[in-house]
C-alpha cells in the first residue's frame, strides 16, 4: 500500500456535488503529523473551514470538517477521502461526505494537489 505525506500540502476543488459549498476557487491548506491530519480551507463559498482527522491502516482520510459560508451560515460534516496518485505525481482524494447539519444530505468531491509556487 502507497502511503501519502499530506503535510504542507495544497489542494483545490475540481469536482463538487451542487448541495456542497466548495468551489473550484476553494484552497486546502493540509497538515499531517503521524496519521493526524488537519487542515483549514477558504474561498469560493466558504470564507474559513477546518478539518481534523487521520489517516486510516488502509491509507484513506477520514474527518469532520466545519465551516463559516459566505452566507455566514456555520456548517458541519463527515468525510472519508481515498487517496489516489496521479501520472503527474500529484495526490488526488475522492471524497465521500455527508451534512452533520442542516438537511443531512451527502455528496462527493474531488480535490487535487497543486504545486506551490515560490
Amino acid at each position: 500500500m502507497v502511503t501519502f505525506n499530506y503535510n504542507n500540502k495544497i489542494f483545490k476543488a475540481i469536482v463538487n456535488d451542487d448541495n456542497g459549498h466548495v468551489t473550484n476557487a476553494t484552497t486546502f491548506y493540509y497538515r499531517q503529523r503521524g496519521n493526524v491530519i488537519w487542515a483549514t480551507y477558504e474561498g469560493g463559498g466558504i470564507e474559513m473551514g477546518t478539518i481534523t482527522g487521520k489517516v486510516l491502516e488502509n491509507g484513506k482520510l477520514q474527518f469532520n470538517y466545519q465551516h463559516v459560508s459566505i452566507t455566514g451560515e456555520l456548517m458541519t460534516g463527515y468525510c472519508e477521502s481515498t487517496p489516489e496518485m496521479r501520472s503527474t505525481g500529484r495526490i488526488r482524494l475522492f471524497e465521500k461526505w455527508r451534512w452533520t447539519c442542516g438537511d443531512h444530505s451527502e455528496g462527493m468531491s474531488i480535490i487535487e494537489e497543486v504545486v506551490a509556487m515560490g
